[in-house]
């Protein structure tokens, strides 16, 4: 059976997708499941040494975990015992509650998705094709199928019309990620499992999927499990981390703001590294700060118009947008006035810009890349919805580091109190002594 996604049959084949609603603004309700492993245990045989010893785990419904550590720690082996294309020699596993360890592998992989590097699709497949393999699989009516390749691609990003026949080979390779997360959500799983989904793809590229990814979650709030040895991608992805030792001995399971403030011991202080602070960045959102509504025309607009709006909004640039309202060109006052009745070589094309869902670490590189002191934000099909300033961002920064200090004010006052009343106890034990004797 190739490594493909999934979910149940028993869902009616008159009951339409649950995935895709555009957010609102608030979180949609869980969809995800549980997942429990209890002691999970692999041995190779001919090994001294178990390659994943022991593991005892519970993940909440609709929570992002991601598993980091070393290469060859065994995070890649946990992750693929949950839906058994590795087969675990000792323990139990529980998705939802019930007891997956001796269901047939194959029923139980068509209820996770599962998303691996390089994207894993079909070569001989259309984008279609491979989106529509697992429901065709289970059973599901043309008509439905049909509706959910459309809707998946376009949760994903990806327009149906101009997608939907073509290639793997003629995607790009962060193309090819959104289509095997596609196919991954096709038949809505509850569990969804990523293994060093976007580690193949250029830095600028990982950083949209990135973005992407935490978009999707918002809107269906899955439980996926992600495997990364990039502790900043766990940073930015996780609600939990789990920080994993050889074996998969887990060092810490926590939320990214414990493990930056307040590690457990040397080993996931050498994850954290420096600069703990400015990691930070990676779990604020963007939408969690001002978006401020920035002056903005379409090439399309008259000049005089423009002239107009500029003279008016009382700042010395506007935000050019192409025909599809996307971040084009800045336009200064003094490229309006060389532009002679014409925008084509007037302004400073848009090097960058950043999605609601990027973090404020991201956001600050791209300020500082075009060093110009603000970033447009684009929705999900790359529309403009208003920008991000320095200033914004450095009082971000400033209200991280002050809470940082009062939190290490607060532990260390805690530790104090605790020396008080342990040295009031040892006094009490010796004033004891001293009685009896």
């Amino acid at each position: 059976m190739p490594d493909v996604s999934g979910t149940s049959t028993e869902t009616p084949a008159d009951e339409g997708p649950t995935a895709g609603a555009p957010a609102t603004g608030a979180p949609a309700p869980t969809s995800g499941a549980t997942i429990e492993l209890e002691n999970l245990t692999k041995r190779y045989p001919g090994s001294h040494e178990p390659a994943v010893d022991s593991v005892n785990m519970h993940i909440k419904a609709g929570e992002l975990v991601v598993f980091v550590g070393p290469s060859g720690c065994g995070k890649s082996t946990t992750l693929k015992m949950i839906n058994r294309l590795i087969e675990p020699t000792g323990g139990r596993i529980r998705i939802g509650g019930e007891d997956v360890t001796d269901m047939d592998p194959v029923k139980l992989r068509r209820k996770i998705g599962y998303a691996i590097q390089s994207s894993g699709l079909f070569p001989h497949m259309t984008v279609a094709q491979n989106i529509a393999l697992v429901p065709k699989m289970a059973g599901w009516p043309g008509s439905r199928i049909k509706a959910r390749v459309e809707e998946m691609l376009d949760l994903v990003g990806l327009d149906p019309a101009e997608f939907h026949g073509r290639y793997p080979r003629q995607l790009s390779g962060g193309q090819q990620q959104r289509v095997g997360v596609a196919r991954a959500l096709a038949a809505d799983p509850p569990v969804l499992l990523m293994d060093e989904p976007f580690g193949a793809v250029d830095p600028i590229t990982r950083d949209h999927l990135q973005d992407e990814l935490i978009r999707l979650q918002y809107e269906l709030h899955k439980t996926i499990v992600f495997v990364t040895h990039d502790f900043d991608e766990a940073i930015k992805l996780g609600d939990r981390i789990a920080v994993l030792r050889e074996r998969s001995h887990i060092a810490q399971f926590d939320t990214p703001e414990a493990i930056l403030t307040n590690p457990a011991d040397d080993f996931v202080s050498g994850f954290v590294g420096a600069g703990a602070a400015l990691k930070r960045l990676n779990l604020t959102r963007v939408r969690d700060v001002e978006i401020h509504d920035y002056p903005a025309v379409t090439v399309d607009d008259p000049l005089q118009e423009i002239f107009g709006k500029l003279r008016s909004s009382g700042t010395n640039e506007i935000l050019l947008l192409d025909r599809r309202r996307r971040p084009y060109k800045w336009l200064r006052r003094g490229d309006l006035m060389r532009a002679k009745g014409s925008l084509a070589r007037a302004g400073t094309l848009v090097s960058d810009t950043v999605t609601r869902d990027a973090t404020l670490r991201d956001a600050l590189e791209a300020v500082l890349t075009d060093n110009a002191g603000r970033v447009a934000v684009t929705g999900r099909r790359g529309e403009y919805t208003g920008v991000v300033d320095m200033e914004t961002l450095i009082n971000s920064v400033h209200e991280m580091l002050e809470a940082d200090r009062l939190d290490a004010m607060e532990h260390q006052h805690e530790l104090e109190e605790a020396r008080a009343q342990q040295t009031h106890a040892e006094q009490e034990g010796v004033d004891a002594g001293e009685e009896k004797a």
